[in-house]
């Protein structure tokens, strides 16, 4: 079972993922914004940060980088529907993030964190 941690800003999206990924087997925790899902990997350890790019406060990039700073082991998969302006920036991103483009089906999101905890 993969601990994932879950952090996406539309409340349907979010829970959609997250009963999908439960279904799969996989342990969620799943939070609205940045700034909280900051805190539980403060505290917690990962297996997983699932992150929507844009959110208000914390985007998903800085998530991931400060997420990576406190466990460089965790893996990361980015799923937004802004991905080229998103992640044009100049904003870094961790080494071996993967990037998943909305719009997707929930099959796409469980085989992609199946293939990326694999690898």
């Amino acid at each position: 079972m993969t601990k994932i941690l879950l952090a996406e800003d539309d409340d349907s999206m979010r829970t959609f993922l997250a009963a999908a990924l439960r279904r799969a087997g996989h342990e969620i925790q799943d939070y609205a914004d940045g700034e909280t899902a900051l805190h539980a990997l403060e505290r917690e350890v990962f297996d997983l940060l699932l992150t929507d790019i844009v959110m208000p406060g914390l985007d998903g990039i800085e998530l991931a980088r400060r997420g990576a700073e406190l466990d460089p082991a965790m893996k990361i998969v980015f799923i937004t529907g802004f991905a080229a302006v998103a992640l044009s920036s100049g904003a870094p991103t961790p080494a071996g993030a993967k990037v998943l483009s909305k719009p997707f089906h929930l099959r796409e999101i469980v085989d992609e964190v199946d293939k990326v905890m694999a690898a």
